[in-house]
């Protein structure tokens, strides 16, 4: 197992050396090397074959379109990214302003349609709790206040009823003896 997985990996190994050997061969640079050396002299110039002439000028003029249209694909890949980079920035700004936005509603209170501060609804909402706490205090006292004097009134109220009822009685039985004592005279008189 071990040993074909070695030989996979030399295989691979030496294949993509071979390819590269051979891209290197048929670089433009290597042909017009090959097509000098191949050349034949006569006086000061070098004599060249048509078809190699030939050759070499459809090899070059298919090197220059595969460049062109690298360059083309490389644009446009460049321009997809700026498009691509500029969206990005504009969501970038647009996120920025969203999180300040938040932010600011978090560290901020509504009350009574006035944007506050957390601190100072905080202040405002204790100062009004204390507000309200003093003045229910202030009212429990005075209806305490008012319970006592009422109690006080109701308990004079009512030993002025007994003492009045007490009076009556005692009015009616004086009444009653002086008519008593009346009758008798009256009685006594015209005896």
């Amino acid at each position: 197992m071990r040993v074909l997985l070695l030989l996979l990996l030399l295989y691979a190994a030496n294949n993509a050396n071979a390819q590269e050997f051979g891209e290197e061969i048929n670089s433009i640079n290597n042909q017009f090397d090959k097509i000098y050396k191949k050349s034949t002299n006569y006086k000061n110039y070098k004599v060249i074959l048509k078809e190699q002439y030939l050759n070499l000028k459809l090899n070059v003029l298919d090197s220059i379109k595969d460049s062109k249209r690298l360059i083309l694909d490389i644009e446009y890949t460049l321009n997809n990214k700026n498009s691509t980079l500029k969206k990005t920035k504009e969501q970038l700004v647009f996120t920025e302003l969203n999180l300040k936005e938040a932010i600011q509603k978090g560290n901020s209170m509504t009350f009574l349609g006035m944007q506050l501060n957390k601190t100072s609804y905080n202040l405002l909402l204790w100062f009004i709790i204390i507000l309200l706490i003093t003045t229910s205090a202030y009212f429990i006292f005075k209806f305490q206040k008012s319970m006592a004097i009422t109690k006080e009134a109701q308990r004079v109220l009512f030993e002025s009823e007994q003492a009045l009822e007490i009076h009556l009685k005692k009015a009616l039985v004086r009444e009653q003896k002086l008519r008593r004592q009346l009758q008798d005279e009256i009685n006594k008189q015209k005896k």
